[in-house]
């Protein structure tokens, strides 16, 4: 089987845990990654500084990045955030925020990259997570865009395909700074399996070098001792 040749891949949340790490993936495979995300790379990549809250701003964002570095043949969305408590105990701003960052961000991203990618037939990654297949306490926000992820994805594949491939990548945890700043209640235990970020990012690789015509639809990486699947 001959693989795909990874080309312009432009990475949400490329500036830090899974996206830095499909930003080098796609580096060391010869690709050219361009970055949105809210605070710059450390890296020297093509980026726009952008709050993926915004659906104008992530919409913008994307033709900034197509005038920088011409347009897209494969977007990963790897941006997201967390409110994690009891529902009750979670500003409604900041609930509604994990749905405009995870779910809306993605959604706009995509959409606003579509056109490009269908010339190239281009591959869309969408990322979910272990928490869309199964919630979790304390984790309502979180579920939910999960959730909402892999429905918009799976009907994205239906209504894109032999146009545009898409595939659902669903993480386990990983050992990145995602739970920086959190109240100990709500972070890994010290003796908890988390994944290297390197090694979800080389299963994102994999994705986007599928020969046109071949999708992975769906695929579910993690550490082996994952408590929260299956």
């Amino acid at each position: 089987m001959k693989l795909r040749e990874v080309g312009t891949v432009y990475v949400t949340g490329g500036a830090g845990g899974l996206g830095a790490a499909v930003v080098e993936a796609v580096r060391a495979a010869g690709g050219r990654p361009a970055v949105i995300d809210r605070v710059a790379p450390s890296v020297d990549v093509p980026h726009v500084v952008a709050d993926l809250s915004d659906w104008d701003a992530a919409t913008a964002a994307v033709a900034s990045l197509v005038e920088q570095v011409g347009p897209p043949t494969a977007v990963v969305t790897a941006a997201g955030t967390d409110a994690c408590g009891p529902i009750l105990d979670i500003d409604p701003v900041d609930w509604r925020r994990v749905i405009d960052v995870n779910l809306l961000g993605t959604v706009a991203v995509v959409r606003a990259a579509l056109p490009h990618l269908e010339e190239s037939r281009g591959t869309v990654v969408t990322v979910s997570s272990t928490l869309g297949l199964k919630g979790a306490d304390a984790a309502t926000a979180y579920s939910a865009s999960k959730f909402a992820i892999r429905g918009f994805s799976q009907a994205l594949a239906a209504e894109y395909a032999g146009r545009v491939g898409v595939t659902c990548l669903v993480p386990g945890g990983m050992r990145t700074a995602f739970f920086d700043g959190r109240d100990e209640r709500f972070k890994p235990g010290p003796d908890q399996d988390l994944n290297d970020p390197a090694h979800t990012a080389g299963a994102v690789l994999m994705a986007l070098q599928q020969p046109v015509g071949s999708e992975i639809r769906e695929m579910l990486v993690m550490a082996s001792g994952e408590p929260s699947w299956p």
